[in-house]
């Protein structure tokens, strides 16, 4: 960028700043396509501090490459304000238009700049709008970098949810899997598995697969991962939900569980854990049902 730009830019902002800053929060908060979802107050605040910093990150010279040391506090700024906005529930052309809107205030103070030929003003004008470009994608990164983050934090989170660990008797624990089981998940269900072993101490943990529509053999290396993990914290595992379907593909598979318990139902992977546990229950007939 030239030094005539960079000086002209520096003397705008100096000369004109309250102008320029009334302006460009006017322009913002008179968009009709505004998010709601953004306060007069942060918008007023937010620009502010976006004025200040640009001030001294272009009065450094450098207004080309934004990745360097002058630019870093700018570009913290933006990280931070499009994480806030993508929480708030703005999108990512809303972020962006904080800094595209911005070019009006500045280009109207160039053009009208004084010492400067229409040419050099043409050229000025380019030059930084070029450099709002890159500031204005910067922040629709930051945007995404955000979004995906917390779409991974409440995928993660719908994992959890969806494979409790529940104890249902004394050293008896069982986890009911419901949906496709791929690795991310199996990694979740373990650890959750293999934590709740060491607080409540069982011995016997049932892992139900009458909800995972199919098992293929990615599938059944993720169950037989989880029962190997459990068996080195000192606890078995039997599987149940083995439906005549699931028993085929595993027979054709020739996948080995040969030294793994199953059950077609988790009643009777229930009545196997407590039989294994050494518990005992008889049936009792009331007064009513022995008189019949």
């Amino acid at each position: 960028m030239t030094s005539e730009t960079v000086v002209a830019l520096s003397k705008l902002i100096s000369e004109f700043k309250a102008e320029i800053l009334s302006e460009w929060i006017d322009h913002q908060l008179k968009d009709p396509a505004r998010s709601q979802s953004v306060p007069e107050a942060s918008i007023r605040t937010n620009s502010a501090e976006f004025i200040k910093l640009f001030e001294v990150a272009a009065a450094k010279g450098n207004l080309v490459d934004i990745s360097k040391p002058e630019w870093e506090e700018v570009q913290h700024m933006l990280s931070e304000l499009s994480a806030t906005r993508a929480v708030q529930g703005s999108t990512p052309t809303d972020t962006a238009k904080f800094i595209f809107s911005l070019k009006q205030p500045l280009f109207n103070r160039l053009n009208t700049a004084h010492g400067q030929t229409t040419s050099e003003a043409a050229k000025s004008v380019w030059e930084l709008s070029l450099l709002l470009d890159k500031l204005g994608l910067h922040t629709t990164e930051a945007f995404q970098r955000t979004r995906e983050s917390v779409i991974r934090r409440q995928q993660k989170e719908m994992m959890e949810m969806s494979t409790p660990v529940i104890k249902i008797w004394e050293g008896v624990l069982a986890v009911p899997l419901i949906g496709t089981l791929d690795s991310a998940r199996t990694q979740i269900v373990m650890e959750a598995l293999l934590q709740k072993i060491v607080d409540t101490g069982s011995k016997i943990a049932i892992l139900d697969i009458t909800g995972v529509p199919t098992v293929d053999t990615q599938t059944a290396q993720h169950l037989m991962k989880t029962v190997a993990a459990t068996r080195l914290m000192g606890a078995e595992c039997i599987i149940s939900g083995i439906r005549p379907q699931i028993a085929q593909t595993i027979v054709h598979l020739g996948i080995d569980i040969n030294d793994i318990v199953t059950k077609a139902t988790m009643a009777d992977a229930i009545k196997e854990a407590l039989y294994r546990g050494g518990w005992v229950f008889e049936r009792q007939l009331d007064s009513a049902s022995i008189s019949r």
